[in-house]
């Protein structure tokens, strides 16, 4: 079987959370734990929890971690599980960058490089924001270039 079907031999992916209404500190916790409870996977690292000025977008600070996954969904499989999750959570999509009460981004899965309209891997922005690389960083040190985590070290973003 290849990365685009539903079923896959265990591989590591991270996912990246945030959110930013409502009570956005329960939100990522309860987000964690229902990431843990997705069919064929478990939470294997869980960083710290960041607050970070919102990038491209308004509103109030973010709540953000990232999380590390063993799972045997493939990429899109795994996408629609956190886009469901997202929607549960109360999620609306008004327009690009909107505050959100959840946002879901799997910055990787395996090895996998896809470039569709509905997915790319890994995340094509996640080496621009510090909110992702320096929770993935905490749990996945060899995966994130000291050189790329310095050019965000001006975006305001505190481990709490």
């Amino acid at each position: 079987m290849g990365p685009t079907d539903d079923a896959m031999d265990d591989v590591q992916a991270f996912v990246a959370i945030g959110a930013n209404l409502g009570d956005a500190r329960a939100t990522v916790l309860e987000a964690m734990d229902r990431l843990d409870r997705l069919p064929r996977t478990r939470v294997t690292a869980r960083s710290s929890l960041y607050r970070s000025a919102p990038v491209d977008a308004g509103g109030p600070d973010f709540i953000n971690a990232v999380v590390a996954l063993r799972t045997g969904l493939a990429p899109r499989a795994l996408l629609a599980e956190m886009q469901r999750l997202e929607t549960e959570a109360g999620r609306e999509r008004p327009f690009r960058h909107a505050p959100r009460t959840l946002d879901l981004d799997l910055l990787r899965h395996g090895d996998a490089v896809l470039d569709d309209p509905v997915l790319t891997l890994p995340h094509p922005r996640m080496e621009e924001r510090a909110f992702v690389l320096r929770p993935l960083a905490e749990i996945a040190p060899a995966l994130v270039d000291p050189a790329r985590l310095a050019r965000v070290a001006d975006q305001r973003i505190e481990r709490l």
